[in-house]
């Protein structure tokens, strides 16, 4: 590193005196898709401790974007192979120089036209980050890029209109008009509340197959012990009449 460069550095403050200075969402669908999208992939991944996921989060990466104030939060990204602890912004100076591998913008009428070109272009060449996709949660416009080269090129929908993500190993697509994750079969991830809802009507299924079982056994065991009382009244009947059951062929 130079000796300007490492002035510079010394010069910028450390993580923890950056604070994210991100607007608030801009509206209820933009907070629940969002909430939407960090809780089912923490979900997913709730054994693994190497990734960050920012939720509107300023993402801190020069001196001069500190001077200017031009702070450019995604509304959702993701790091990938980084320690996963709570951080107040993302500092790229303060991990190693990463950037994020995946960053999601949520449209909005006054966002728009700079998340298709201002900051697609940022995310391209200044972040070099590997995808970018972007979802309106009023007019459900979703698109998806990767990065090829030093330019991002449209990632092809399949039949259901989902888009690929290799960053994540997941399709991203719409699905009750909110923008969710597939698995490569095409299972939808859930979110925690789905998945316990999921368990507790397999566990009520299990319990209604067990009470199932036992009141058929009960049948069962019913139905041999009258076949046994049966049998004794007839072999009662026979001694009566001077016949022993057993010698009986």
């Amino acid at each position: 590193m130079s000796q300007a460069a490492q002035q510079l550095e010394k010069q910028m403050p450390d993580a923890t005196q950056l604070l994210s200075d991100e607007p608030e969402m801009e509206s209820s669908l933009h907070y629940l898709q969002l909430l939407l999208l960090v809780t089912s992939l923490e979900w997913l991944w709730r054994d693994k401790n190497d990734f960050f996921i920012g939720a509107n989060l300023t993402i801190y990466f020069s001196r001069q974007q500190l001077k200017n104030r031009d702070f450019r939060g995604p509304d959702f990204f993701l790091v990938k192979d980084t320690e996963k602890r709570s951080r107040n912004s993302w500092v790229v100076w303060e991990e190693d120089g990463r950037y994020p591998d995946l960053i999601i913008e949520l449209l909005s009428d006054s966002t728009a036209n700079v998340d298709r070109t201002l900051k697609k272009n940022l995310y391209q060449s200044r972040f070099h980050t590997p995808e970018y996709f972007w979802f309106s949660p009023e007019t459900l416009e979703f698109v998806g890029f990767e990065l090829v080269g030093n330019q991002y090129q449209e990632i092809d929908p399949n039949s259901q209109g989902w888009r690929w993500s290799q960053v994540l190993g997941l399709y991203l697509g719409i699905h009750e008009d909110k923008l969710r994750y597939f698995t490569a079969v095409g299972d939808l991830v859930p979110t925690p509340e789905e998945a316990a809802f999921v368990a507790q009507q397999q566990a009520q299924q299990a319990q209604a197959e067990a009470q199932q079982a036992q009141a058929k056994a009960n049948d069962t065991e019913l139905l041999l012990e009258q076949e046994r009382q049966r049998s004794q009244r007839l072999a009662e009947q026979l001694r009566l009449l001077g016949i022993e059951p057993d010698n009986l062929a």
